[in-house]
């Protein structure tokens, strides 16, 4: 087990580091709100974390809180920037938000090490750390989507218009998830360049959103279940997908395509469509060897329906 855990190491910090980004995309697409900025945002909390641990040699919390302080006040600047875009449009805006902060840290002179990235970057932070963060943000995100607040965020999603007219803040909530984007986008950023002791504009690039979107779409869209199911299949299915050598591309965008076709609501809306059915198809099925009761009919039940001015009984032979 041990020698097991070790060799594959790298691909188990990467399924929660994969975790946490795909939550800052999951978390505004289940309130409707269609935006990559998360993907920014990593690119941010990457950044804050390497530049304080290599130039201020801080502890990783403050380091990774640092980031993630910065990019929730970017991700609120940026809702209110945006405050009436909506569909593409929204997308297109956050996603030149992420090219952006791309490009500055690719000009960025000393302070991001321009083309050529930071480099040692090293720190306490453990793979321990790491699961114990995306746990506990895997527990308050499944929290957020019971109750009063998560039938809030679904109204939102469904029709804005009814939400308003049931007295929902529909912005406040939209500003909500852009801080909380942030937040979980700069926390996976910065998690990832103190594991690998490196960042460089290639690791923040625009195939970030790429790989995010994928594992919302196979995972699924309205759950933080969703992305856990989308971040292990696609950071597994690399290695899994070696025997095919060259093609794994190509089998890569049959996965994605098949799952936006035929499985529009992910594998977790999959395995719940299946699991509601089962229900339904149980309770339809009487107990073995049980019968239907059978009401007793009174002698004299024609009576009482004409006493209580029911239609008159037709004669009987």
């Amino acid at each position: 087990m041990n020698s097991w855990y070790f060799s594959h190491l790298v691909l188990i910090q990467s399924t929660f580091i994969s975790f946490l980004l795909a939550l800052s995309i999951q978390v505004p697409l289940r309130a409707g709100v269609f935006s990559f900025a998360g993907v920014g945002s990593y690119a941010i909390g990457a950044y804050a974390a390497a530049i304080l641990t290599i130039r201020a040699q801080v502890a990783p919390v403050l380091a990774i809180g640092a980031g993630i302080l910065v990019a929730a006040v970017a991700g609120w600047l940026l809702a209110l920037l945006v405050a009436r875009l909506s569909g593409l449009y929204l997308g297109m805006a956050t996603i030149s938000f992420a090219l952006f902060l791309g490009v500055l840290a690719t000009n960025g002179g000393e302070l991001t090490g321009g083309a050529t990235g930071l480099y040692g970057a090293i720190s306490t932070l453990t793979t321990t750390h790491v699961v114990v963060v995306s746990v506990l943000v895997a527990l308050l995100l499944a929290a957020s989507e019971r109750g009063a607040y998560g039938r809030r965020v679904d109204a939102v999603r469904e029709d804005p218009h009814l939400a308003v007219s049931l007295g929902i803040d529909v912005t406040r909530v939209r500003r909500r998830v852009f801080v909380v984007s942030g937040a979980l986008g700069a926390c996976a950023g910065g998690m990832n360049s103190l594991l690998r002791t490196t960042v460089s504009p290639e690791t923040v690039g625009f195939h970030l959103v790429v790989t995010a979107l994928t594992m919302i779409i196979v995972g699924g869209a309205l759950s933080w279940a969703g992305a856990a199911i989308g971040a292990v299949v696609f950071t597994w299915l690399p290695s899994v997908l070696q025997f095919v050598g060259e093609w794994q591309l190509v089998v890569y965008g049959v996965v994605v395509a098949a799952a936006a076709v035929w499985v529009p609501g992910g594998l977790l809306g999959l395995v719940q469509d299946r699991w509601h059915r089962w229900q339904v198809r149980r309770r339809r099925i009487p107990a073995e060897g049980a019968t239907a009761p059978v009401a007793d009919v009174p002698a004299d039940a024609e009576q009482q329906l004409a006493a209580l001015g029911g239609p008159a009984a037709e004669a009987r032979p």
